[in-house]
């Protein structure tokens, strides 16, 4: 069984990030950049999966600048065997992602997509669910536990209500949320390692897709900064505080 794992480069998870001055976007200069959390804890995943004989191939496919080559030698070292970056200079949209790793999936006919269930920098919590729609294939979305047998997949998900059990078959869509695992310590022997192993790349053109943006960022800033709180005398004053001046988020 073949699983393809998808990886984004974003802003380090500890990195405070700002806006620029113009106010068109984050201000990215000079920022440590690393996997997104989500995708590493889907690569770990799939990485399990092979270690325990279910998956017979673990492929980690980026799309982005060059520099996400850093991001595909990451999960090469937790344990992909072969990587691929999809190399554009373009602002790659959800949709955009979507239809890459649609293309790519055509090509390598795998059993099992995993990816983050979001990305850290935009939040969209959209790749997965358009890559499922446009690839026509089940999905499952936010999964605390991944289970592969006899050409299935029974994942089970937090839901407002409580717990869900999805059984789907394969081939599927798989979203990972923080509960799946805990993703190893990367050592140097595997970076080592990680050098390597193949890396391909190729182009949105090479696959047949048009990555041109669909949306427009008109304005980027920053929350409001909270009001301090205030201490009143009694409850008389704090029911005239929240009558006069309190207002509904």
């Amino acid at each position: 069984m073949k699983i393809l794992v998808a990886v984004k480069r974003c802003v380090d998870a500890n990195v405070k990030v700002g806006v620029k001055r113009d106010n068109t976007g984050v201000d990215m200069a000079n920022v440590k950049m690393s996997m997104n959390p989500f995708d590493e804890i889907a690569v770990e995943e799939a990485v399990r999966l092979k270690e325990a004989g279910v998956a017979t191939e673990v492929i980690a496919v980026s799309a982005g600048v060059a520099q996400c080559q850093e991001t595909l030698r990451t999960a090469l070292a937790i344990g992909a065997d072969r990587a691929v970056l999809i190399e554009s200079n373009e602002v790659l949209q959800p949709l955009a992602v979507a239809k890459l790793l649609r293309a790519l999936v055509e090509r390598e006919q795998p059993s099992l997509v995993m990816l983050g269930k979001q990305a850290i920098d935009d939040d969209s919590n959209q790749t997965g669910q358009m890559l499922a729609a446009l690839a026509r294939l089940p999905q499952a979305t936010f999964a605390s536990k991944v289970v592969i047998a006899e050409g299935r997949a029974t994942v089970s998900r937090e839901v407002d209500g409580g717990a869900e059990t999805l059984s789907l078959t394969l081939p599927a869509v798989v979203t990972t949320d923080l509960r799946l695992n805990e993703p190893r310590y990367v050592t140097l022997p595997s970076i080592m390692k990680a050098k390597k192993k193949p890396l391909d790349v190729m182009t949105p053109e090479a696959l047949g897709v048009d990555v041109a943006p669909r949306l427009e960022t008109l304005k980027v800033s920053e929350p409001p900064k909270r009001a301090a709180g205030v201490k009143v005398a009694d409850a008389k004053a704090l029911v005239v505080k929240l009558t006069t001046e309190a207002r509904v988020l």
